[in-house]
């Protein structure tokens, strides 16, 4: 299947069949650019394309029509609404209005849509549209399966605003607990021996470090409901770099781990500093208890060419037009962190970066998919790239973040948009 795209219009043709034109009704550039990612899921065989329209400006008929819904804008009356030629994306509050606008239950992707839902629903409505007759059984067995999917999505959605408030309230005692610690270390409260001052400041590294999960457990709670943006500034890796060395000193010193690194200059390198260090500790903290007791972990941070010919077809297409002045000058910054722990099987060393996943074991470095999912929102977040692989020395994780444009303090969208 040869897949195309011109002229803003995403399409897959192939020799056999009628092509079933999908178009997306919607004014969010951001649902658009969601809706062109799904040709690839659609199952091979069967020939579509993908266009956009406004709601005032549909144009020719479609096949199927992605629906944006928004409660003010009226329905075109030309069109006849059938649970096959239709998927809406609406939020939750809408529903009712939404069953009033089109008379029936239509296939619903509630707001935020996240790419498998709306691949999943689009592609069984294409492969419907493919058939040259349904029967009345298949038809109601369509239905079944669209409320349980509007199910799913209600509870999950209900999962996620319950975490997002329980994770906030987490927050609080933390907060006072790590408060608690700094106040018997500044001795206001009568002096302490040095052993003691040695547990109350691993008191508080562990409260702050619990803390800061709690945070980036809310920001991944949140980020289905919202994307927000870190707070860009010309950055000191190597400030952030020490900041997490010193939080994991205990851990490292009592397993007798020992820990080097070398970073050059990043001219250009902007970064949410708080945020990176999150990473870097998460990264540490994974090496740490994977390493033997004795073993070492190294830290090399240098300004990297990152290439962007990599087959992705939207950051492909995106770039057309720069290869001609492609250089191999840096226009990123990557650092590698390799601990001498023993090797990540090979079907695993994507998987760990994915929330929830577990491989269980003695060997599983996910940490059941939390604190390494952590930091590829971080990193995705930054418009860099994370990944893990083994060494002969031993597994590595490195993460690439981009370089700024020339002197103008913007970053090159161009390469954030590519996705190595």
């Amino acid at each position: 299947m040869l897949n195309l795209k011109q002229n803003g219009i995403a399409a897959s043709t192939d020799r056999t069949g009628k092509t079933v034109e999908i178009k997306v009704v919607s004014e969010d550039s951001g649902i658009s650019q969601l809706c062109s990612g799904i040709l690839d899921e659609i199952p091979p065989g069967q020939p579509c394309s993908l266009s956009t329209a406004s709601p005032e400006a549909l144009g020719a008929e479609a096949d199927l029509y992605i629906w944006d819904f928004q409660p003010n804008v009226p329905l075109p009356e030309h069109i006849i609404w059938t649970h096959s030629n239709v998927v809406v994306l609406a939020h939750r509050r809408d529903m009712a209005e939404v069953r009033e606008a089109f008379g029936f239950e239509p296939n619903v992707v509630l707001k935020p849509a996240t790419p498998a839902t709306l691949s999943a629903l689009v592609g069984f409505a294409v492969s419907n549209h493919a058939a040259l007759s349904l029967r009345d059984d298949r038809d109601r067995m369509f239905q079944f399966l669209i409320e349980a999917n509007l199910k799913l999505q209600e509870y999950d959605q209900d999962r996620t605003n319950f975490l997002t408030r329980v994770v906030h309230d987490f927050r609080a005692p933390l907060t006072a607990l790590s408060g608690y610690c700094g106040l018997l270390l500044d001795d206001p409260l009568g002096s302490l021996n040095e052993n003691q001052r040695e547990v109350i400041r691993r008191m508080k590294q562990s409260a702050k470090r619990l803390s800061r999960l709690s945070c980036a457990m809310l920001q991944l709670s949140a980020d289905r409901q919202t994307k927000s943006c870190p707070d860009l500034q010309r950055g000191d890796l190597q400030r952030s770099l020490e900041g997490a060395l010193h939080e994991l000193e205990p851990l490292a010193r009592d397993r007798r781990i020992t820990i080097t690194s070398n970073l050059a200059p990043g001219d250009g390198l902007y970064f949410d500093p708080s945020q990176l260090e999150q990473v870097l500790v998460n990264i540490l903290d994974n090496a740490c208890k994977f390493t033997p007791r004795g073993g070492s972990i190294e830290i090399q941070g240098y300004p990297f060419f990152r290439e962007r010919r990599v087959g992705n077809k939207a950051a492909d297409a995106l770039l057309k037009e720069r290869r001609a002045r492609d250089t191999n000058e840096p226009n990123s910054y990557r650092l590698d962190i390799r601990d001498s722990g023993s090797a990540i099987a090979e079907e695993h060393l994507e998987s760990i970066f994915e929330e929830y996943t577990s491989y269980s074991g003695g060997r599983d470095r996910s940490g059941g998919g939390l604190g390494l999912a952590i930091c590829r929102m971080i990193i995705d977040q930054h418009s860099g790239r994370i990944w893990a692989e083994n060494t002969d020395k031993g597994p590595m994780f490195s993460f690439i973040l981009p370089l700024r444009q020339g002197g103008s303090g913007q970053l090159d969208r161009a390469v954030l948009s590519a996705r190595a």
